[in-house]
């Protein structure tokens, strides 16, 4: 499809963070965004980048009623010779794809999204931010706009990126983080859609979390649905667990997203080789268990707004539990300069996770 362009002119965009800015997470936009849009028996058509602007749709969009929507998180790095590039985009699209079927939402061609991004990407690389630790988050989104009052999937579509220029997630940045065990409410249940990224997830999430940030932890960790005895995630990240001479991460069961940055820790703790690599269900009474053992040396998520996070104490019932020495671990710091050097280009990427844009 051709890629049509209606840019602003230079005067009308807006002014670039400084250098030296924090930037938030999510609340500032480039001057440009891109849209396409889908009709039952036209495919995808109109693919355009245009100024950034609020979308407009009827009230009785589906999206609205029936929660028809997916989105997908990367992140474009400025390399220190001032190129920029993208890490692993082409497992995201294809896990957009994986949830668009779920979702009975169309597909898109992988070629084309990460052209179109590709293109998004050159207009917009002044917005790429310089600094160690800040990036351009990258938010490609798919949404139901066909105005229907009627349970089934629509037959129109919007399919759109837009692009924040952020620093870290957390305000601890790559501090440990503190965090409770929800046994009470749930965030996705076996045979539900735990394991794509629809925004209904999120929605549902956010009761649970804001009650653990009123006790004073910093995210919530889910436990399954069913029985409230297997972790599943951490807020909106996967959990990892070093029991001594093991890493342990919660197998997929349908009802854990699967992440990239999972995949990235699993490949290189494996490649390493200095640690027994398990996908297996894991149980809070196992953690807490070994925690007390001092048998729970580190515990981490992973995630592509947070690359790895440390957890330095977990709350289940009325039991807190201190993680190792309740600093970050050797193993998480290690795993944190690897992927973020690789990332910004201050290593060589031997995996091809890496795709230049410039």
């Amino acid at each position: 499809m051709d890629l049509d362009l209606d840019l602003l002119p230079p005067g009308r965009r807006k002014a670039k963070p400084a250098p030296d800015q924090d930037l938030p997470f999510g609340d500032i936009y480039t001057d440009h965004m891109l849209v396409v849009t889908y009709k039952e028996g036209q495919g995808w058509a109109k693919p355009r980048i245009v100024p950034f602007a609020d979308l407009c749709f009827s009230p009785a969009a589906i999206v609205i009623h029936y929660a028809q929507s997916l989105f997908e998180g990367l992140k474009c790095y400025r390399r220190r010779d001032g190129g920029l590039q993208l890490f692993r985009p082409r497992d995201n699209f294809k896990r957009l794809n994986q949830g668009a079927e779920r979702m009975c939402m169309p597909s898109l061609d992988l070629e084309f999204a990460l052209e179109s991004l590709r293109k998004l990407l050159h207009i917009e690389q002044d917005w790429v931010p310089c600094s160690q630790g800040s990036s351009l988050y990258v938010r490609p989104t798919l949404i139901a706009t066909e105005p229907h009052l009627g349970v089934r999937p629509a037959r129109e579509y919007l399919y759109f990126v837009i692009l924040c220029p952020v620093g870290a997630y957390y305000k601890e940045g790559f501090n440990p983080v503190t965090i409770l065990v929800s046994d009470k409410y749930s965030r996705a249940a076996p045979g539900g859609v735990g394991n794509v990224k629809a925004a209904g997830n999120y929605a549902a999430s956010l009761y649970a979390a804001r009650e653990a940030q009123a006790q004073g932890f910093t995210q919530i960790l889910w436990l399954d649905a069913a029985e409230h005895k297997h972790i599943e995630e951490l807020g909106t990240s996967n959990m990892f667990f070093l029991f001594e001479d093991t890493l342990v991460t919660p197998a997929l069961s349908g009802s854990i997203l699967p992440g990239i940055t999972r995949y990235t820790v699993l490949d290189l703790a494996r490649e390493w080789g200095q640690l027994k690599v398990e996908e297996r269900p894991v149980s809070i009474e196992e953690v807490m268990t070994k925690a007390r053992q001092g048998k729970l040396t580190e515990a981490f998520a992973s995630g592509t707004a947070v690359v790895i996070s440390p957890v330095s104490e977990i709350h289940y019932k009325d039991e807190r539990v201190q993680i190792g020495d309740g600093q970050t671990g050797p193993f998480a710091r290690k795993l944190f300069d690897e992927i973020t050097a690789i990332q910004y280009g201050t290593k060589p990427d031997t995996h091809g996770w890496v795709e230049r844009i410039t």
